[in-house]
């Protein structure tokens, strides 16, 4: 059942009055109170109906929000609480509330490998802890792609930090071409995660351009309390990210548009789950189907298209057909 902001407002007013046994609360008296509490709160000066405050009373008595409220009319006109410790804030939650918590509880315990954050691995087991001593076992019932060996785990939290706070860091990266590690000033703008791999997006001191670093490149990090941080004024990076698959790309580049044949037994696959947003099917054969996509030329993308293998044509623009064809010769070579 949806209850509204107005409603929790107008269920605790009701509740503080009839906490207060010093005084003797009519219908009218209700409802004033409840009209002062929502002018107060929220500026409305329009009142409540006496409709309206009946069936909230009516609703506090049932069992449907979980209050069971011991609402009582004495003499006929005033209304109380026949039980003077009784408050709505302190009623247990029912079944409902607690099925729909222990699925929340596992969802956090996805991402808790992720260590997004030093102390939810204790919050998330004082919180499953509370849960479930009373309850019988609740079996999980979904279950995210996580790679808890992954490498730059450790990163994420200090560099989201470092994001939303808008602090310089030291970076000791080692990419994969690189002989040895080398430091960098970075101002770090955005985490990004790109098939369950961690990237940060920043720009390094005295470089205009754009960097993608990926954290488990990442040596070593620390905050720069003395630097200024240099903050990113290029367009938005929904807009930055949105002709491209994966994470690799300059601020030059721009996107083309890719021509895909895919047979018609695996078609299906790309077409209920397109490669990238901007998917139009061209063509529909009897033996293939014909696509296209508008994204930039990346590793990415090529890594996406050989994974569909001899399924997969590239038909324009022609540099990458010829790419993609030279690579999966050198794959055939390989076990020749």
């Amino acid at each position: 059942m949806s209850i509204n902001k107005l409603a929790l407002i107008r269920y605790k007013a009701i509740d503080e009055c009839l906490r207060n046994r010093y005084r003797k609360w009519t219908l009218e008296d209700l409802i004033e109170k409840v009209a002062d509490v929502l002018y107060d709160v929220e500026g409305i000066g329009s009142g409540v109906s006496r409709r309206t405050i009946q069936a909230d009373i009516q609703l506090m008595r049932s069992d449907k929000l979980g209050y069971n409220a011991p609402i009582v009319v004495k003499d006929r006109k005033y209304y109380a609480y026949s039980d003077p410790a009784y408050s709505i804030t302190n009623a247990p939650i029912n079944d409902g509330d607690v099925d729909k918590m222990k699925e929340i509880v596992a969802v956090l315990k996805q991402f808790n490998g992720f260590s997004y954050f030093d102390d939810m691995s204790e919050m998330i087991a004082r919180l499953e802890n509370n849960l479930y001593k009373s309850t019988a076992e609740h079996r999980n019932c979904i279950q995210f792609e996580n790679n808890h060996q992954l490498l730059g785990l450790v990163h994420i939290n200090p560099l989201y930090q470092a994001t939303l706070h808008k602090k310089a860091l030291l970076i000791e990266y080692k990419s994969f071409k690189a002989s040895k590690a080398q430091e960098h000033i970075c101002y770090p703008y955005l985490l990004k995660e790109y098939r369950n791999r961690w990237f940060i997006i920043t720009r390094t001191k005295h470089s205009p351009q754009l960097t993608t670093m990926a954290l488990d490149r990442i040596v070593s990090l620390q905050e720069l309390p003395k630097e200024r941080f240099v903050p990113y004024e290029g367009i938005p990076f929904e807009e930055y990210f949105g002709n491209l698959i994966g994470v690799t790309k300059s601020e030059k580049d721009v996107a083309h548009k890719i021509i895909l044949e895919i047979d018609n037994k695996h078609a299906p696959y790309v077409l209920t789950k397109p490669l990238h947003h901007s998917q139009e099917v061209l063509k529909e054969g009897d033996n293939s189907t014909i696509i296209s996509i508008q994204v930039v030329l990346n590793f990415e993308l090529e890594r996406e298209i050989m994974g569909f293998g001899e399924h997969m044509k590239v038909l324009s623009p022609k540099s990458l057909a010829t790419r993609i064809g030279r690579r999966l010769a050198q794959a055939v070579k390989a076990y020749e």
